[in-house]
This record gives structure tokens, sequence and C-alpha cells, in this order.
């Protein structure tokens, strides 16, 4: 055996949780270096993009659809709204909550990362034809569905 072969024995590259476990490595990298380009990190394009298509919501659903813990959520309001990309005001109902909304900033911003992870997407899928990238994205979403209703939890 050659001392600088570094592939994997096969067994492991057998395995679709390995495989899944390797791909997500490098999506993570390609995702946070592409985001790292515009000052954003993966929790900036969530919040957003939660925003952008469910509305105005308050900090605690904020972090239920991005599943991100009540004082991370804070923070990142926080960092957001210092850089009107997103607006905190009091609910008018409830004012002990604050009601998020995204800012014509944050919209602009938002289409900004979106091109950003649309070229990651691209270069981590380079090896498959666009029917193939719809037809893994279709499956990695039954996986992900399936392990939700098991565990109960929604999306994870």
């Amino acid at each position: 055996m050659d001392s600088t072969d570094d592939t994997p024995p096969a067994s492991l590259r057998r395995l679709p949780s390995w495989l899944i476990n390797q791909a997500a490595v490098h999506a993570q990298r390609l995702v946070n270096d592409r985001l790292a380009t515009a000052g954003a990190r993966r929790y900036h394009y969530s919040v957003l993009s939660a925003l952008a298509e469910y509305g105005a919501m308050s900090q605690a659903a904020l972090g239920r659809h991005c599943h991100l813990d009540r004082s991370d959520v804070a923070g990142v309001v926080a960092e957001l709204t210092g850089q009107d990309l997103i607006d905190r005001e009091p609910d008018p109902e409830d004012r002990r909550r604050n009601i998020v909304t995204i800012t014509p900033v944050g919209e602009r911003f938002l289409a900004e990362l979106r091109e950003l992870l649309a070229g990651a997407q691209d270069e981590l899928l380079a090896p498959l034809g666009g029917e193939e990238r719809e037809q893994l994205t279709a499956l990695l979403e039954r996986v992900v569905g399936h392990q939700a209703e098991v565990r109960g939890s929604g999306w994870s």
C-alpha cells in the first residue's frame, strides 16, 4: 500500500451516513467561505430568509424557525438591527415581546447572500446535472423530514 494514499476504506465509502457527513463538511466550508465574502454568517442568512418568507414575527418564533437558542436569537437580532438589516419593535399587544421585520436594506442583502449561496451550491454539486441535483435534493428532504417526524421535532 502506498503510504501517501489517503483513500478511505471501501467499507466507509459505501456508508450513506459517512458520505452525507463528508458532503456536509464540504458544504459547510463552501457556504461559510462564500458568506464571509459579504461579512455574513449562516445564521444571518437563516434569520433574513425566515423574515422574508414568513413576515414579521416575534424573536421567539424567529428562533424556532431558524433553530436558534433564545440567547443566540437576541444577539443575532441586535447585530442585524445595528446593520439596519432588520427592525425590532415592541409588540403593541404584548410590550414584553419584540416583533422583528426585515428592512429594504435587509432584502437587498438577502438577495446578495442568495447569489453567493447559489454559487456554493453549484460548486458543491458540480459533478451532477440539473436533474440529478433535483433528485438529490428531493431525497435529502425525505431523509431529513422522516428523521424530524421520528424525533417529533419538526425540521432539524
